[in-house]
């Protein structure tokens, strides 16, 4: 075990369009993201208490009752939005409202505010110009806060490997995430042969990449309701 957390909390997911105002055919990009959330509330049902679903224009929640897919959750959104950038907070808390399975509203508590000051402080970031600001953060509702400083530093490495990708290098890698990598057969999907995903692989610095995403999730992965 690498952390305890108290009281099984649950992890609430918000996610933020960035510079959602710039895009073009916002409709048709409000469409795509709602086509990936259903996908994803189907796909990972057993993670979800209250399914993801979009709350405002450029807003999107989900609530989780473990963590064992969070960032693979994750990672499949940003995969399939690209080259739209969504930014997400991870809050770890308690939920102390009645939570509707059917849709992510109207439940309150400390998961969901820290999820919400995951979000903010990352828009703070950017207003900084911070270099290699992440567009994940994690807030955990624990007095001892090591954890989130540790995981957050994890978090701002990786966005500092993923800002290095070029569009080629996005599309292999991502392929290997969504896929748990295997080199032949993203090869074979993408029509490319095996040592030009070997040689993009190397360069983008995709198996620290991946082992820092892996560390990540089984410290999430430890977070499981029983009562769920």
């Amino acid at each position: 075990m690498y952390f305890s957390f108290p009281d099984h909390p649950y992890i609430a997911i918000i996610g933020d369009i960035q510079d959602s105002k710039k895009i073009e055919n916002r409709d048709k990009i409000q469409k795509l993201l709602n086509g990936i959330l259903t996908e994803i509330n189907q796909k990972y049902l057993n993670n979800i208490s209250s399914k993801f679903l979009i709350t405002l224009g450029d807003e999107f929640q989900g609530l989780l009752c473990n963590g064992e897919n969070v960032m693979q959750i994750i990672s499949e959104i940003k995969n399939k939005m690209f080259p739209v950038k969504i930014r997400f907070g991870i809050g770890v808390g308690d939920i102390t409202t009645n939570i509707n399975s059917e849709m992510s509203i109207g439940a309150d508590g400390p998961g969901y505010y820290n999820a919400r000051n995951a979000i903010e402080c990352i828009k703070n970031d950017k207003k900084k110009k911070q270099t290699n600001a992440a567009n994940i953060r994690i807030e955990l509702d624990v007095d001892n806060q090591a954890p989130a400083t540790m995981l957050n530093t994890i978090l701002s490495l990786m966005t500092a490997i993923e800002n290095t990708w070029s569009i080629r290098q996005r599309e292999i890698i991502g392929d290997m995430l969504m896929h748990n990598g295997n080199q032949m057969d993203t090869a074979k999907r993408l029509k490319i042969k095996q040592p030009t995903v070997q040689r993009t692989l190397a360069k983008g610095n995709y198996y620290p990449y991946k082992d820092a995403l892996d560390t990540i999730e089984k410290i999430l992965g430890e977070i499981r309701r029983d009562d769920v």
